[in-house]
């Protein structure tokens, strides 16, 4: 058996979920592996990001989105309303504040001072979702049976990032 990994970085936006359809990139990296047969799994380095696979969809909110994004997104506000201060949810409390605030770095985690940190509904639902997917690979393919696509979401809106996003293509 061959492993073959490949990584790929995107941007995300503030103030809203972050929607990337990431089919092309992994596919290309299957094709770089060389694996003919074989299943590749898709990874957010992130805990506040989510991998799924869902149907091509046509139509578009005025925001950019599709309606099913924009369907997954209202769900997932109904399960996990959005943190808009700090009775929403437990998460982040004073330990981990602090903890932030002493990293050499903790300032770049902390642009907006602690409110920054208000996303206990980010990592809520890309836990629902989850960070990872596999899928198959046929004939050197990703395969996805000509209808959906593989998506990347940052339900973080507390600012714009890059992210990274890891694929392991396994097989012969």
């Amino acid at each position: 058996m061959t492993v073959y990994k490949g990584e790929f970085s995107l941007k995300t936006e503030a103030d809203k979920p972050t929607y990337v359809d990431v089919t092309e990139e992994v596919n290309k990296v299957v094709e770089e592996s060389g694996i003919k047969e074989g299943t590749v799994t898709v990874i957010s380095c992130h805990t506040t990001c989510a991998v799924y696979e869902d149907e091509f969809d046509h139509d578009h909110t005025p925001a950019g989105d599709t309606f099913l994004q924009a369907d997954l997104s209202d769900g997932l506000n109904k399960i996990f309303p959005e943190q808009k201060n700090w009775s929403t949810y437990r998460y982040p409390g004073e330990r981990h504040f602090e903890e932030v605030e002493s990293w050499p770095n903790g300032a770049s985690y902390l642009p907006d001072g602690r409110k920054s940190l208000w996303n206990g509904d980010a990592h809520l639902r890309s836990t629902l979702v989850g960070r990872s997917q596999v899928f198959e690979v046929a004939g050197g393919k990703l395969e996805t049976n000509g209808l959906a696509s593989i998506f990347f979401v940052d339900f973080d809106r507390t600012r714009e990032r890059t992210r990274r996003v890891k694929v392991v293509v396994m097989g012969e």
